[in-house]
């Protein structure tokens, strides 16, 4: 019984989540002056995948993705000046937008703040 009413509160859970399935394009002022990224997502349940491109880093895999409400999560690693790195995302969607913050993973550098639109 405990089980099925575990099962039951966590697809409440997904069935409120933002659907932020689809295409993305956001934009950055960073320290060089201003950036874009597409995200392409796809979500299942609370698991969140896809892809997001930049002309900085590239086409990088969206990894370790969840969805907790309008809450999404995710990181994804890259290339910049043949550094290594992993870049951590938090966003906030509020209907058509999803505000981000990005950090390199362990500190070392300042968040940039994102603003993505989806694309129809």
């Amino acid at each position: 019984m405990k089980r099925a009413i575990t099962t039951l509160f966590v697809f409440a859970l997904a069935a409120f989540a933002a659907d932020i399935s689809g295409t993305w394009k956001a934009t950055a002022e960073g320290p060089n002056g201003s950036m874009e990224r597409t995200f392409v997502f796809k979500v299942e349940g609370a698991k969140v995948t896809g892809e997001t491109t930049s002309s900085m880093m590239g086409k990088s895999t969206i990894n370790d993705g969840k969805m907790d409400g309008d809450t999404v999560t995710f990181t994804i690693a890259g290339n910049i000046g043949g550094n290594e790195l992993k870049l951590n995302y938090k966003g906030k969607v509020s209907g058509e937008e999803i505000h981000f913050t990005s950090e390199i993973a362990g500190g070392g550098g300042q968040a940039i703040e994102w603003v993505a639109r989806k694309v129809h």
